[in-house]
């Protein structure tokens, strides 16, 4: 008997171009420049995190004699720390960019890589810290807790939840962003 074969296409020759294989230099820097991207879009949503938590106040319009019903990001000490984190997260995505650039044009680098690895894990674990604190403290503001007779106060405040709940969706797009990093960075580095 004989084996059946399975038609696989016509076959190339071997010094045909569509059987040689992609150069080591061409995807390590369409790597290094996807990275570029992403640190951009990471910085981009850290300052926006930031900027719309930093800037979220909001005062009733009623006023009784003694108090004045208002709300500020400085009135939990959480989102001030969410606001500081984001900026920390931010200012170094802004300051790695060189290095990404210099891994465009030399893709050999691979020790300002591995200690890029190392930073964007910090990075990584602080501004997950920020943004998980920050995400309990709108989760509480929005529904409350009755074991404890802690009400929600977004009913009241309802443009400052909106601002505050809206600035964790940039936040949490970085930390998404800051792991495609690391996944990216050590595809590049075991490249070599």
């Amino acid at each position: 008997m004989k084996a059946a074969t399975v038609a696989a296409g016509p076959e190339l020759p071997e010094g045909s171009e569509a059987h040689k294989p992609i150069p080591k230099v061409r995807v390590s820097r369409v790597l290094s420049v996807i990275d570029f991207i992403l640190r951009v879009v990471a910085a981009v949503g850290t300052l926006a995190s930031a900027i719309a938590m930093g800037t979220s106040r909001q005062t009733l319009p009623f006023v009784t004699r003694f108090v004045r019903f208002k709300a500020n990001f400085k009135d939990l000490p959480t989102f001030t720390f969410f606001v500081i984190v984001n900026s920390i997260v931010c200012v170094y995505l802004v300051l790695s960019l060189p290095v990404s650039i210099v891994h465009i044009i030399w893709t050999g680098a691979v020790k300002s890589r591995i200690t890029l690895v190392i930073l964007d894990t910090a990075m990584l674990g602080l501004l997950t810290a920020g943004a998980s604190s920050a995400t309990a403290i709108v989760a509480l503001a929005h529904y409350g807790s009755t074991p404890v007779n802690w009400f929600p106060f977004c009913r009241q405040f309802n443009n400052f939840c909106q601002r505050i709940s809206g600035s964790l969706i940039g936040s949490f797009v970085a930390v998404v962003v800051i792991i495609l990093l690391i996944i990216l960075s050590s595809v590049a580095i075991s490249r070599r």
